[in-house]
C-alpha cells in the first residue's frame, strides 16, 4: 500500500467553493501522509481579465508573460494557495503552503524557446524536487500545499503546469516512501465524450493513449495530465489515478498504467 498520497486538484474544482469544501473535507479524511497540489488557471484567467492581460494557451498549457508571472504569482501563491491551507486548517489539517522558492522546495529551469516560445515557464528535473523537506514536513504532520510557481535558483518565479507540479512532486515522495498520484477534477476521469457519463475510459495505457490521442478523444488540457501520469509511473509511482473531486475517497475513475500485463497482474 502507498504509505504517501499527492493529490492535485483541478482549477475548476478550486472554482467552485461547495465542490472545493467536499473536496477539503475528503481530502482531511483521507488516512496516512498526504500532499495536495493545486491549480487555479480559471481564477488566474478572470483575473487577467480584469487587468487587461491577454490570455493565450497552447496545447493545454499557458503562455507566461511577464505580466502574466505577476499575475499567477499573485493568484496561485496568494489568493488560491492560502484559501486552500485556511479551509484544511478549519478541517483539523495542519497545512503549509508552498511555493517552489519557499525552502528550496522545486527548482525548475527557463523552457528553452525552440519550438515554441512558453515565456516564464519552467521544466523541472528529477532532482529539482527537495525530498528531503517532503520527508520532513510529513515527519512533523504538516501537510504541504504546493501551487503551480517555481524558481530557477537565481531569483526569478517560472511558472508550471500544475499537473507537472504534482507529477514531480509524487517522483520526489517517491524516493522516501511508496507514493501514488491521484488528479482530480471535475469528470469522472477521462471520458470518451464528456456528455455521455457512462463512457468513462477505466484503463489508459501508451498504446491506448496514442489511439484516443490520434482520433482527438484526449486533447488540450488532458494532453499535459496524461504525459505526467505515464512520467510519473516511468519514475517510480505506484500507482496514478484521474477521477472525480468528489470520488477522493472511493475506487473510481481511470487508470493509468504503462503495461497492459501490469494491470492484468494486479486484477
Amino acid at each position: 500500500m502507498p504509505e504517501i498520497s499527492v493529490i492535485k486538484i483541478g482549477g475548476n474544482v478550486v472554482d467552485n467553493p461547495e465542490a472545493l469544501a467536499r473536496f477539503i473535507k475528503d481530502f482531511t479524511s483521507l488516512p496516512g501522509k498526504k500532499i495536495l497540489v493545486h491549480g487555479g488557471g480559471k481564477e488566474a484567467t478572470r483575473m487577467s481579465a480584469k487587468l487587461d492581460i491577454p490570455t493565450t494557451m497552447i496545447e493545454g498549457r499557458r503562455v507566461t508573460t511577464r505580466e502574466t508571472l505577476d499575475v499567477v504569482t499573485m493568484v496561485y501563491a496568494g489568493l488560491v494557495n492560502k484559501r486552500i491551507v485556511s479551509m484544511l486548517q478549519a478541517q483539523g489539517c495542519n497545512a503549509i503552503g508552498l511555493t517552489g522558492a519557499d525552502a528550496n522546495a522545486i527548482k525548475a529551469t527557463r523552457r528553452k524557446p525552440q519550438p515554441i516560445d512558453f515565456g516564464y515557464v519552467g521544466d523541472i528535473a528529477p532532482e529539482g524536487v527537495n525530498s528531503e523537506l517532503i520527508g520532513s514536513l510529513l515527519d512533523a504532520g504538516i501537510t504541504p500545499v504546493y501551487c503551480a510557481i517555481t524558481h530557477d535558483g537565481h531569483g526569478t518565479l517560472l511558472n508550471c503546469n500544475a499537473d507537472t507540479i504534482a507529477s514531480s512532486v509524487a517522483i520526489g515522495a517517491s524516493r522516501i516512501a511508496p507514493t501514488e498520484l491521484i488528479f482530480c477534477f471535475e469528470q469522472p476521469g477521462v471520458m470518451e465524450d464528456i456528455e455521455r457519463p457512462d463512457s468513462l475510459i477505466p484503463l489508459i495505457t501508451p498504446d491506448i493513449y496514442a489511439g484516443l490521442k490520434s482520433f482527438g478523444i484526449v486533447n488540450k488540457g488532458m494532453i499535459p495530465k496524461i504525459d505526467n501520469a505515464f512520467n510519473a509511473i516511468a519514475a517510480g509511482v505506484e500507482s496514478v489515478t484521474i477521477k472525480h473531486s468528489d470520488a477522493l475517497t472511493v475506487p473510481a475513475g481511470t487508470r493509468i498504467h504503462s503495461k497492459l500485463n501490469t494491470l492484468n497482474s494486479t486484477l
